[in-house]
C-alpha cells in the first residue's frame, strides 16, 4: 500500500501594503461628498446670515439660562432684584454714610441705585462673556453653529435680567418722589447703546477666555477697579475745581464708557439731573463706544471661529 503526499500549498504573494491617499485626494473626496471642516470660519456676510437664522436659538438659550440661574434657591428669581439692592445698601453704608459721598449730590439714593443697577448690567455681561466658550465646550465640540451665538445669548440673558430689575428700580424711584416724565423714554436708547457695548466686549472676552481661562479669575479685580472709576457710587463732577485733580484726569473719567451710560440713565430717570443741561458730546460718546466695541469685538471673535473648542 502506497501513500501519496499532498502537494504543498501554492505560494501566495502577500498583497502590497496599503498606503493612505495623499491629503489632497482626501480633501477632494470630502468636498465631493459635501463634507466641510467642523467649526470652519465662513465669510463674514454668510456668518451674519447664519447668526440671524439662529435668532430663535439665541433667544431661547438666553431665556433658559435665566430661568435656570436661580432654580436651586428658595427665593428663585427674586435674587435678580435682591442682589443689586443688597449691593446698593452696602455701597450706601460705605460711600454715603462713612465716606460722605452724598455731599453735593442731590437725590443721592436714586443716584446710587441707578448707578449700581446700570453698572451691574455691564459687569455681569462681561463676566458671562468670559464663560461663553469655556463653559459650553460640550456644545461647541458636538454641534456646528456660529459660535458668536453663545456670547450674544448670554448678553441677551443679562439684558432680560436688567429689565426685571428695572421694575424694582422704578418702584424705589417712585418712593423717592421721582415720577415718570417724558425724559424716562431716553433710558431706552441709552440702555440699547449700552447693550451693544456690553455685547461687543463679551465677544472679545469670550475669545480671550477660550484660550486663556485664567482671565476669568482676573476679571473681578479689573471690574471692581473700573466700577470705582465710573462714578457709580460718587459724582465725578465733584472732582472738578479745587485743583485736586488735573482736568485731563477728570475728562478721562467722564469719557469712560461705563460712566457715560450711567450718566445717560441718571439724566433720563432722576429729575434733579434732568434739570441740568446734558453736554451734547455724551450721546455721541455713547454711540461711538457702542459702535466701536460691538464692531471690533464681533470681527475679532469671528476671525478665531475655527479655533473654538480645540485643544
Amino acid at each position: 500500500m502506497t501513500t501519496t503526499l499532498a502537494p504543498p500549498p501554492p505560494r501566495t504573494t502577500p498583497p502590497p501594503p496599503r498606503t493612505a491617499p495623499p491629503p489632497g485626494d482626501l480633501r477632494a473626496l470630502a468636498l465631493r461628498h459635501g463634507l466641510t471642516v467642523s467649526g470652519a470660519r465662513p465669510p463674514l456676510p454668510a456668518y451674519v446670515r447664519q447668526l440671524w437664522s439662529r435668532r430663535d436659538f439665541i433667544a431661547a438659550f438666553a431665556t433658559a439660562r435665566l430661568t435656570a440661574q436661580y432654580s436651586q434657591s428658595r427665593l428663585g428669581g427674586l435674587w435678580q432684584v435682591a442682589t443689586p439692592l443688597l449691593n446698593a445698601a452696602v455701597y450706601y453704608l460705605i460711600f454715603g454714610v462713612f465716606m460722605n459721598a452724598e455731599h453735593g449730590v442731590p437725590d443721592y439714593v436714586p443716584f446710587l441705585l441707578t448707578g449700581v443697577f446700570v453698572w451691574t448690567f455691564t459687569s455681569n455681561t462681561l463676566m458671562a462673556g468670559t464663560r461663553a466658550i469655556s463653559g459650553n465646550l460640550g456644545l461647541v465640540r458636538a454641534l456646528h453653529f456660529p459660535r458668536a451665538s453663545l456670547p450674544l445669548s448670554l448678553a441677551l440673558q443679562q439684558l432680560q435680567q436688567l429689565l426685571l430689575s428695572l421694575a424694582a428700580l422704578v418702584a424705589i424711584l417712585l418712593c423717592c418722589g421721582e415720577f415718570p416724565t417724558w425724559s424716562w423714554l431716553l433710558a431706552v436708547p441709552a440702555l440699547a447703546l449700552q447693550t451693544l457695548f456690553n455685547a461687543g466686549l463679551a465677544l472679545a472676552l469670550a475669545r480671550i477666555a477660550a484660550r486663556t481661562p485664567d482671565i476669568g479669575q482676573l476679571m473681578p479685580f479689573a471690574l471692581r477697579t473700573w466700577m470705582y472709576a465710573s462714578g457709580a457710587m460718587w459724582s465725578i463732577g465733584n472732582l472738578s475745581g479745587g485743583g485736586r485733580f488735573p482736568e485731563a484726569v477728570v475728562l478721562a473719567l467722564r469719557c469712560n464708557p461705563a460712566a457715560v451710560y450711567i450718566d445717560l440713565v441718571r439724566f433720563a430717570l432722576i429729575g434733579s439731573h434732568t434739570a441740568d443741561r446734558l453736554p451734547p458730546h455724551v450721546w455721541a460718546l455713547a454711540a461711538g463706544w457702542a459702535l466701536l466695541a460691538f464692531t471690533g469685538g464681533f470681527l475679532w471673535f469671528w476671525k478665531a471661529e475655527e479655533t473654538y473648542g480645540r485643544g
